[in-house]
């Protein structure tokens, strides 16, 4: 899978979450979908930091 795509998905996922705390729970989650959104771009920044590092540099 590309960088690009992975972070795309992971993008799309921390929007849905925010989504469902909205519309479903009425905000009454926020420090639940806080941690999950925090949880996810912790993933994300690891996931293209690795790919970042695996990649020789064209210069």
């Amino acid at each position: 899978m590309k960088a690009i795509t992975g972070l795309y998905i992971l993008f799309v996922l921390i929007h849905l979450i925010n989504l469902a705390n909205i519309t479903l729970f009425n905000n009454e989650w926020n420090g639940i979908t806080l941690w999950l959104s925090t949880g996810v771009f912790i993933a994300g920044t690891s996931f293209y930091l690795l790919n970042r590092k695996g990649k020789p540099k064209s210069s």
